[in-house]
């Protein structure tokens, strides 16, 4: 058939971005999509529309490990209105499977499904209630298989091998087939340490899984183009990853496959895997029209990874006079079907699984599994979520043994910059883990008893149980916890982590202009912005515009491990100061006769001018632009990191670290077991602000989430791995209602190796506000609640 014809609507335009000179680095400039946002008008993925368009549908499997007997599209092919129904049988290329690191996952499944909801067939229709109807005529007969579920039945001798013959990187070091990746870590000789321990404790902890929970569905528009290639445009965190994997299968070089970012409604991880993406390229191919596909929100529960469950197995010891002595932990990470990013997610949790403390005698073991549960992979603080939330419980529980506060327990093991990691790294960046928690604990308390009125009925709003009204402050009781966690920045263990940048400087009605042009993908952190804020500082310009994300320009990486800013933003800083410097040179040439600082003086960029570094004005960046723009391009990268050792653990790992602390104040109903969080303050070190109310935001938002995953958030899967709770009623995020107060203390202490000194902000409050929530429950109750996310029926026994 013929190709489309016409651009879709709803895809990105330029972001003009013209503010007052008080919008560079350091201040808080609105963001340019900010208000499209609140009122309603941005245009995300699930907007977009072609005239011509048809509706992409996938049949899901209602198993989560089962044979493919067979599969009959005879009937769905009759349904009038059907351009297409594809299966496994009809993918182009021999090349069938996609992953991130590991290519272990089937476009559209084949011979059998590995987990509940996975990707069994496509239709193209005309409608999407066609599409749905066809699908769902669609025969598969299925034998179901034994399920492995977790570590146990995954490492029997007798255990179904759910990808047998693997041949990636890690299968040579693994002690079982369905062991995706394994990481240990030693150092000095935690027997001996323990010998000389007054004190030590134990724990066995779990965290529950949780979802990514973006409000915006995985969706995206398909168009065939007349050279047979694709322009796809799609809600993602990485489109030069998502390119590597969709051009293969669809059999195209990569420049055929054209992306470009649409709106996207919130990531956390969950759109650093492949959805939909190849499936809408495959439904266009085949059939020459557009195809627009779009999540429900019961499909999207299946349609992207979680966070990885884990189990935790911690021992801890101390001197009595507080100081620790030795740690010792094991983690199993529940990987799921596929591995996603489950051996960067065992990277992490291992090496970050001592926490922020100083402990020179360590035995350490992550692994993560492949199970038949829902796959896991990337989402905000990605592996060391679960670490933390482990480790956090056992100081509090060593504090306890030792009578001793914990937060000074804390601050007597607090690591330092040039403190040695059980990965034989050193801090070399400020890590201010005893001032973070000095200052948490210093903010000024919540008032008590908040339900209460003058003369009237208590506001039960501010109590457990909420509206629904439980209680008027009967069997009420405050608590207070305390948290503080550690979070890598960046990619890791030797992953080349660059990032591109173009500029453009040019007179654009009378005025000099900047133009940006990456492939980030603005999933709402507010790097559009801030990359704005980095032109105007650097090339003295009030007028920059930002061009929309795609991959005509080269990889800006994920928009993920807190890295953007830092990475893509320092590619536009450099790129930036090339620009400025072909601009001076452009000025020499032009006007350097005329005064003699063009040849002697510091010269910058501000205000529109060139001015010397003591302000006196040589020229208009208008006079010496002219009508010849001034273009730059190249990468940037970070310093190098390199891979841990297999055996030891050993090696220079992350190339930054970032600390927050949070200090939780809860009002538990003792007698319902409901948690009502008063307030979480947190203080963090950010390095630089860049733009400190957005950093602020980011921080709230963190802490939020870590809020949700310790009292409500967990997708619930039985024993036979399936999925209870696919929907925004059943898995339960927090609302307006259930977000406490978070006043927040930002520290700036600066990175020397980092552009402007900024260190990456994101990930840290998830980290710590789960554990402190957890910390101030069990001050309130009493009970040890080694699991998150916590329930009525634990703290009551019910």
């Amino acid at each position: 058939m013929a190709p489309a014809t016409g651009q879709p609507t709803g895809t990105p335009t330029k972001l003009d971005q013209g503010v007052g000179t008080k919008a560079g680095v350091g201040d808080s400039p609105l963001r340019p999509d900010g208000t499209l946002k609140v009122t309603g008008e941005f245009a995300y993925s699930s907007d977009m529309w072609h005239e011509d368009m048809l509706w992409g549908c996938t049949l899901r499997s209602p198993h989560a490990h089962a044979e493919i007997v067979s599969i009959d599209i005879s009937e769905a092919l009759k349904q009038a209105g059907v351009h297409a129904v594809l299966t496994y049988e009809d993918l182009p290329t021999e090349v069938k499977n996609y992953g991130l690191e590991i290519q272990d996952t089937p476009v559209l499944a084949h011979g059998r499904v590995r987990h509940h909801g996975e990707p069994v067939a496509l239709v193209a229709a005309d409608h999407p209630e066609t599409a749905r109807r066809a699908a769902a005529k669609i025969k598969v007969e299925y034998r179901e298989l034994p399920v492995v579920h977790d570590e146990a039945s995954a490492v029997a001798e007798d255990a179904p091998l759910l990808h047998p013959g693997r041949d990636d990187h890690h299968a040579g070091h693994v002690p079982h087939p369905n062991i995706v990746h394994r990481q240990p870590i030693v150092r000095g000789d935690a027997k001996a340490a323990a010998e000389r321990a007054d004190v030590i404790v134990t724990g066995e902890y779990e965290v529950g899984m949780q979802d990514q929970a973006f409000l915006g569905p995985e969706s995206g528009l398909a168009v065939p183009a007349e050279d047979g290639g694709v322009d796809l445009y799609i809600a993602t965190q990485w489109l030069h990853s998502d390119l590597r994997q969709i051009a293969p299968v669809l059999g195209l070089p990569e420049e055929k496959v054209r992306m470009t970012l649409s709106g996207v409604g919130g990531a956390f991880g969950g759109r650093e895997d492949l959805s939909m993406q190849i499936h809408a390229c495959l439904l266009a191919l085949v059939t020459g029209k557009p195809v627009k596909i779009v999540y429900n929100r019961f499909e999207s529960f299946f349609g992207h990874v979680h966070r990885h469950p884990a189990k935790l197995w911690y021992e801890h010891g101390a001197t009595r006079d507080g100081k620790l002595t030795h740690m010792k932990c094991r983690i199993v990470l529940d990987g799921g079907a596929y591995a996603s990013a489950s051996p960067a997610v065992v990277g992490n949790a291992a090496s970050l699984s001592v926490g922020p403390y100083v402990v020179d005698d360590v035995e350490i073991e992550a692994v993560a599994l492949y199970t038949n549960n829902p796959p896991c992979g990337a989402m905000r603080g990605f592996g060391a979520v679960q670490a933390c939330f482990a480790y956090e419980a056992q100081m509090d529980k060593l504090a306890a043994e030792l009578g001793m506060d914990p937060v000074e327990l804390r601050q007597r093991n607090a690591m330092s910059q040039g403190t040695l990691l059980p990965t034989g790294q050193a801090v070399d960046s400020p890590a201010p883990v005893a001032e973070l928690l000095r200052r948490v604990k210093a903010m000024p308390m919540p008032m008590e008893a908040q339900w209460e009125t003058v003369g009237g009925e208590p506001d039960v709003r501010a109590l457990p149980g909420g509206l629904s009204n439980t209680t008027h402050g009967e069997g009420v009781v405050r608590g207070v916890g305390y948290a503080v966690g550690i979070k890598n920045v960046g990619f890791s263990e030797g992953f080349d982590d660059y990032s591109t940048a173009r500029v453009r400087l040019e007179v654009v009605g009378g005025e000099p202009v900047a133009l940006v042009h990456t492939a980030m993908a603005e999933v709402g952190q507010g790097g559009i912005t801030v990359h704005a804020q980095i032109a105007r500082t650097e090339l003295g310009v009030t007028q920059v515009t930002i061009h929309p994300a795609d991959t005509q320009v080269g990889s800006a990486g994920s928009t993920s491990a807190s890295r953007q800013t830092y990475v893509t933003g320092g590619a536009v800083k450099h790129v930036c100061e090339l620009v400025r410097e072909k601009v001076l040179e452009r000025g020499r040439e032009r006007f350097g006769t005329y005064h003699p600082a063009w040849a002697t003086a510091e010269l910058l960029l501000e205000g529109g001018k060139v001015v010397t570094d003591g302000g006196e004005v040589l020229a208009s960046l208008v006079d010496v632009l002219g009508d010849e723009p001034v273009e730059a391009e190249d990468e940037w990268r970070h310093r190098p990191t390199e891979a841990f050792d297999l055996k030891t653990g050993q090696g220079f790992g992350h190339v930054q670290y970032s600390f927050a602390a949070h200090r939780a104040v809860v009002e538990v109903d003792t007698e319902l077991g409901l948690v009502k969080v008063i307030e979480l303050a947190c203080a963090q070190d950010v390095g630089k602000a860049m733009n400190p109310q957005a950093v602020v935001g980011q921080i709230q938002g963190g802490t939020t989430q870590g809020l949700g995953l310790a009292v409500m958030e967990e997708i619930v899967v039985d024993p036979k791995a399936k999925v209870r709770n696919p929907s925004f009623t059943d898995y339960l995020i927090p609302t307006i209602l259930d977000t406490p107060t978070i006043p927040v203390d930002v520290l700036e202490l600066a990175d020397e190796h980092a552009p402007y000194g900024l260190r990456g902000a994101g990930e840290a409050p998830t980290l710590s506000s789960t554990p402190a929530v957890m910390a101030a429950v069990r001050a309130a109750t009493g009970r040890a609640l080694p699991r998150v996310p916590v329930r009525p029926e634990h703290i009551v026994d019910v």
